[in-house]
């Protein structure tokens, strides 16, 4: 005979999404650190740690026991085929396989290891050190492994330029300003710290390097901002050859008092690596000693951003503990986590210490908006977060703190804040307001992240979902102007892109929640494109997912191999669209409970955060580009920045499941 399936009743269903969303919460709660934050690991790509290791040597602050440990993570992270990569699953990429093949030389690995002579193979089959991106360029020139003069010029001049100039370092996004600045001086410089002969990666080269061709290639199109930036180039070489030059040393000096002036209290700047390590160089350039207060201070900060694990040294391009911290108070207040709850008031109280009063670089276009965001990471008050912001506005609302005053205070002014970075387009950006001017991410060495911060529709409608929950409504100016911008970037067949988490799914999951808290229409007709197209690309297993690949591929719009955190967004939507006691949704509650671990946590290895999509620009483009586009890249995404928020997989499924909870009824 054959076995029949006993029916699932209503009653089991529930008792299993109770037991997912209690177990999701205990296993929350016990990870809270003493201090009342979250903070799960960022995970990007081994050039994190490449690039420590070389910032040491450049330094002369050699640990070779770190280099030992670096070097074993390294290794560890190498694919079968010799590669490295810059997202989980991704194809192997040119510039950070040479980056971490030169690292390992030069934490002393032999060139003939298996492993090494199968990264050698991968770089010269995609053409070697010469086709690999700028900033890889000037990593290799500070060791004397590429020739300052295939390098980009950038005068230090530049930071003499008023704020009213069209190429000024306040038109740079936030983090491409911290760190151009400190590379004006390096490029000036234009240092070599010496390798051994050992540590020289000649065999990288496709050619003789005395017949490799250091050459600034000339733009395809003759007609464009790349043509002009690329003949301003050729000017300034000219005039850097020039024995006279009268605001060099004013330019230096200027550079330099704007890098100390912006270390921030942990030691970094910007709160992420790549300021950090050119702003480090650039000193060490300029005489600073090892022990001087500034460099001592920039060493030790490396330290929060370590992670040992095992025999393996791994390095964070970043730290998100107020993000993680106030994601996961909304998850667990959505869960029917009591707002009194010790953990939610020590998060709460912890958050009111954390908010930023004192000024920053957003007030160069902001000049008459008082302070009160908060920052993403633990120590970052120059750049205050528009998103953190607006996320921890909503988990203190959902939060009773005993001091309801000082609450409300620290709301009102994080309120006050937000709107007035509003951009002139009605969106908002993550960092400045009205940062667009497009043509600054067309200068040379625009080949790797984003060079300018305009506003995305993920931030803005966390804005939009944060006013509506604090009773806004939606003929408020600031909204009306806001919700014409996001219905503009609607997606011809439903979606809205993701600029900070990948991709359509995030941006989607993001917007309909907002209309729901805005109490909009939500039969509204672009509402049910957007949860058409969701129901579209639901994976047989009930979850979603969506490939960081779909940045540059329009094959993986809305495709992927399932995750927690994906399919957590678009059951969110589903949700805010009222489409909680559908099938789909069934489903995708069914996945998540039946993936849940013992412990309460969910795996999740593909990357669904989004650094830089590497497009320059930081928004989305009009359209796919082509391998005949300037800035086209495949899948491997060379220019892009992927990361895996380690906490992601754990708070966006209770805040789905619990808000699903609710909208059935059942909380």
């Amino acid at each position: 005979m054959l076995e029949t399936k006993t029916p699932v009743t209503a009653k089991a269903r529930q008792e299993a999404l109770n037991t997912t969303i209690q177990r999701s919460q205990q296993y929350l709660l016990g990870v809270q650190y003493p201090e009342g934050y979250w903070w799960g690991e960022l995970q990007s790509n081994p050039t994190m740690e490449a690039e420590f290791l070389l910032l040491t040597h450049f330094l002369e602050a050699v640990d070779k026991e770190k280099w030992r440990r670096l070097a074993n993570y390294i290794i560890r992270s190498q694919r079968d085929d010799g590669t490295w990569g810059q997202y989980y699953d991704a194809p192997g990429d040119l510039s950070t396989s040479v980056e971490c093949y030169f690292a390992l030389k030069l934490a002393g690995i032999s060139p003939d290891e298996p492993f090494m002579r199968k990264a050698r193979e991968f770089i010269l089959s995609k053409g070697g050190v010469p086709k690999t991106r700028v900033f890889t360029k000037i990593w290799l020139s500070l060791f004397g492994q590429w020739d300052w003069r295939g390098v980009p010029v950038m005068p230090p001049e530049v930071i003499l330029f008023p704020n009213w100039f069209p190429v000024n370092i306040y038109e740079f996004s936030s983090w491409a300003r911290a760190t151009i600045v400190p590379l004006l001086i390096v490029l000036d410089r234009k240092p070599v710290r010496p390798v051994p002969e050992s540590a020289k990666i000649d065999e990288l080269y496709p050619l003789p390097r005395s017949q490799t061709d250091y050459s600034i290639k000339r733009p395809s199109k003759l007609v464009g901002w790349e043509s002009f930036f690329y003949a301003s180039d050729r000017v300034l070489r000219l005039l850097g050859t020039l024995p006279f030059k009268p605001t060099r040393a004013q330019a230096i000096k200027r550079a330099e008092q704007w890098v100390v002036a912006h270390q921030e209290a942990d030691g970094s700047w910007g709160g992420i690596q790549p300021p950090w390590v050119y702003s480090l160089m650039a000193l060490k350039t300029l005489g600073y000693p090892l022990d001087h207060p500034v460099m001592a201070k920039g060493m030790a900060g490396f330290n929060g951003f370590a992670i040992e694990e095992g025999d393996n040294l791994k390095v964070q391009a970043c730290v998100s503990p107020l993000w993680d911290t106030c994601l996961t108070m909304i998850a667990l207040a959505d869960s029917d986590l009591g707002p009194s709850h010790p953990a939610l008031v020590k998060a709460g109280e912890y958050m009111l210490d954390e908010q930023i009063l004192s000024g920053g670089d957003w007030q160069v276009k902001a000049k008459d908006t008082p302070p009160g965001g908060w920052a993403f990471e633990f120590h970052n008050d120059t750049y205050p977060d528009l998103d953190d912001t607006a996320e921890i506005v909503m988990a203190l609302d959902k939060v009773a703190l005993p001091d309801k005053a000082r609450k409300a205070e620290a709301i009102d002014r994080a309120v006050r804040w937000i709107l007035g970075m509003q951009s002139r387009n009605g969106g908002w950006a993550s960092f400045d307001k009205d940062n667009t001017k497009l043509f600054i991410a067309r200068i040379p060495f625009a080949d790797f992240g984003e060079t300018v911060d305009p506003p995305s529709v993920d931030v803005t409608v966390h804005v939009l979902e944060m006013l509506g929950q604090l009773g806004f409504k939606p003929n408020h100016p600031a909204i009306v102007k806001a919700l014409k911008y996001t219905l503009s970037e609607q997606e011809a067949d439903g979606p809205w892109f993701g600029r900070w988490g990948v991709n359509y799914i995030y941006g989607t999951g993001a917007v309909l929640p907002a209309f729901k808290a805005l109490n909009l229409d939500m039969d509204a007709d672009e509402v049910r494109l957007a949860i058409k197209w969701l129901l579209d690309r639901q994976n047989p297993d009930g979850g979603w997912g969506e490939s960081c690949a779909s940045y540059v591929d329009p094959n993986y719009r809305g495709r992927g191999p399932t995750t927690p955190s994906q399919t957590a967004w678009a059951l969110l939507s589903l949700v805010a669209a009222g489409q909680a006691e559908t099938e789909a949704a069934a489903r995708g509650v069914e996945h998540l409970i039946s993936t849940q671990k013992p412990d309460g946590s969910w795996d999740e290895l593909h990357y669904t955060g989004t650094g830089f999509p590497g497009y320059g620009v930081g928004q989305r483009l009009d359209r796919y580009l082509t391998p005949k586009d300037p800035g086209y890249q495949g899948v491997e995404m060379p220019a892009g920045f992927m990361i895996n928020y380690t906490m992601y997989r754990n708070y966006w499924p209770l805040m789905a499941l619990g808000r699903y909870r609710k909208a059935i009824g059942r909380g």
